[in-house]
């Protein structure tokens, strides 16, 4: 094998964009759209804090945004799976355009409603939590079973990307212009996605679509019986946010740990995205893993070796260098994990499945922040960090003992058709 073949391998595999023209517009169009979220979320805390001055109100934006995320991630897998998913991301794409319109012409307000605000904030999430589900499964179908692993890589690297780029753009558009800019922006991002899916074809769910309620909801969480290895990810993805998701301590880190001032927690900030990017891009090797299952665990307990470091050092420099390898084991552990549940669920359920993982992903590093929080008040904030790290190590530890058919579960081969998993 020449030289360039073998690098190329180490590379994330695009080879989904070039293949399947559907996918290729559809995934800029999410990554035009999770650009313009990004740049919404930092308008957001920062025309709360314009508004009110509190440290506090600003962070009840999340606890505000909670709920309605909840709901939506349950609700939206169910829709997903019982109506045109292409169609469903019109009506909902629609929404939050308008919703984000109407977020950029309150700031214009000489006074701008802060309920208001938290009113659209909650809103939002409920929109998005609801077109996730959707938009995860249409891009599966477009591409295949057979490229799951390739597309989940795409996809988080889009996640990553938009996780660096957002805040950093959305900082200096709102220096620069002020947060209607950043809240127009968002709004724009939106007629993108609503473009390129307009450009993909309908899809009928293969197995049939299900009828929407609660009956479909129950349904999907009963397909969780019996299936370890789906359940290993989403037990090992929860226990690492709830027990080691600091980012609530950055401000107190980046001043007393690291003696530093804004420019220093902006820096703690970036740190996992630039390490999760990092990781995507070069995510070629993660096909060839034979249990990913086992991976994963190995990928949260470096995650946790990596915070706990984080509470060990006193130096900037180190402390970034933790959180950079934190970031590059946390999303070989997404692609992975996206990856086993991908493949292990039929695609008439894979709308509810995606559901489920929304919810975890939304709820474990709120309530992990709010862990974190907690301990540090009861202790100090080193003790909350190097506590919650090693206790992700354990409790991952744990999941490995206690799951072992997670820990050995290998990927079927790419042949093998849809109908060769039982609903």
């Amino acid at each position: 094998m020449c030289y360039h073949a073998r690098v190329k391998k180490f590379f994330v595999d695009v080879s989904p964009l070039r293949e399947h023209p559907e996918f290729r517009r559809l995934w800029a169009g999410s990554f035009v759209s999770q650009f313009g979220s990004q740049l919404s979320i930092v308008a957001i805390a920062y025309e709360v804090y314009h508004i009110t001055g509190s440290d506090l109100d600003v962070g009840f934006v999340s606890l505000v945004q909670l709920v309605p995320a909840l709901i939506g991630s349950m609700l939206g897998g169910s829709i997903a799976d019982a109506i045109d998913r292409r169609k469903l991301l019109l009506y909902v794409n629609t929404l939050m355009a308008l919703v984000a319109f109407a977020m950029a012409e309150d700031v214009d307000r000489i006074h701008p409603s802060l309920f208001f605000l938290f009113g659209l904030a909650g809103l939002l999430a409920l929109l998005q939590s609801l077109a996730s589900p959707a938009q995860t499964s249409l891009l599966i179908a477009i591409v295949g079973r057979e490229t799951i692993l390739k597309a989940s890589a795409l996809s988080s690297l889009t996640r990553q990307l938009t996780s660096v780029l957002g805040p950093s753009i959305g900082g200096i558009l709102i220096a620069s212009f002020g947060a209607r800019s950043a809240f127009w922006a968002n709004a724009a991002s939106f007629l993108v996605i609503l473009i390129s899916t307009l450009s993909v074809t309908s899809r009928v769910q293969v197995g049939g679509a299900t009828r929407f309620g609660w009956s479909s909801i129950v349904e999907g969480f009963s397909f969780l019986r019996g299936r370890p290895a789906i359940q290993g990810c989403f037990v090992a993805d929860f226990g690492a946010t709830v027990l080691g998701m600091p980012t609530a301590l950055f401000p107190a880190l980046a001043i007393t740990q690291f003696h530093g001032g804004p420019d220093s927690l902006g820096i703690l900030y970036a740190a996992p995205g630039i390490g999760a990017t990092v990781g995507a891009g070069f995510s070629g090797w993660i096909q060839r893993i034979p249990r990913p299952g086992r991976a994963v665990c190995i990928s949260i307990a470096i995650w946790g070796f990596s915070l706990a470091g984080l509470g060990l050092v006193t130096s900037l420099v180190f402390g970034v260098g933790f959180l950079v390898v934190a970031g590059i084991a946390d999303v070989i552990s997404e692609i992975l994990r996206s990856t086993i549940i991908q493949t292990e669920t039929p695609d008439r359920l894979r709308g509810r499945l995606s559901s489920i993982q929304s919810a975890v992903v939304q709820s474990g590093p709120r309530l992990g922040n709010a862990e974190a929080g907690l301990v540090a008040a009861l202790s100090t904030t080193q003790v909350s960090v190097i506590s919650g790290g090693l206790g992700c190590v354990i409790g991952v530890a744990l999941i490995a003992r206690l799951m072992p058919k997670f820990v050995s579960y290998q990927l079927p081969h790419t042949e093998s058709s849809e109908t060769a998993i039982s609903p």
